[in-house]
């Protein structure tokens, strides 16, 4: 019986990128959400490089960032909704009808749209979608075709979507920022090895 490719495979380093990109920080803008875990991590590590940040979110959120903060409108939520049945359907899990719920996934899609390149920290799960809400932004990433990484905290890696795998970036093979406009966002529950990730990512694209 041939063996089926695992979820996880490792990267041809034929493909790595070096590190140090010559980009102007004033230059780039991170797009993230602003809430407690990974997105303020990414906008904490933009404000001490002096990046600037665009923190997408809408009335009544729970946020713990202000700087840069975009509060959408209900206009502006309705040009990023999405079916819960349809996100469900694509998650394999089943996302709660609330009005609530909804913005935040519309919020998401904010984030995504506007990054060039996507980082999410969290957890890959066995049918390679990311666990949690932030899991629709990496399955949003996957439709509009951009370079997505997920540091997976659980593995204590960084993964690359390759547009059918999850492969992992060797020790030494990190990635690094290649675009102005990025999105960083992820899990509430951010670990010690996520916080870590997050800081070197940004000194390795700027070392």
């Amino acid at each position: 019986m041939k063996q089926q490719p695992s979820v996880v495979q490792r990267i041809d380093n034929d493909n790595g990128r070096k590190k140090g990109t010559g980009m102007k920080k004033e230059n780039l803008i991170l797009f993230s959400g602003g809430a407690e875990g990974a997105e303020a991590e990414f906008g904490a590590n933009a404000e001490r490089l002096g990046i600037e940040e665009v923190n997408f979110t809408f009335e009544g959120h729970t946020i713990v960032r202000r700087r840069g903060l975009r509060v959408l409108n209900h206009e502006e939520l309705k040009n990023g909704d999405v079916s819960l049945t349809y996100v469900s359907k694509l998650m394999n899990r089943r996302y709660t009808e609330s009005p609530t719920m909804r913005k935040v996934l519309q919020s998401i899609w904010y984030q995504i749209n506007n990054g060039q390149e996507i980082y999410v920290v969290g957890e890959i799960l066995a049918d390679k979608t990311v666990k949690g809400g932030t899991g629709w932004g990496a399955e949003f990433a996957k439709i509009c075709n951009k370079p997505l990484y997920v540091f997976d905290q659980r593995r204590n890696a960084w993964f690359r979507w390759n547009q059918e795998e999850w492969v992992e970036r060797e020790k030494g093979d990190e990635p690094i920022i290649t675009h102005l406009h990025f999105a960083g966002t992820g899990t509430r529950y951010l670990e010690e090895n996520g916080r870590k990730a997050i800081r070197a990512l940004f000194e390795r694209t700027f070392s």
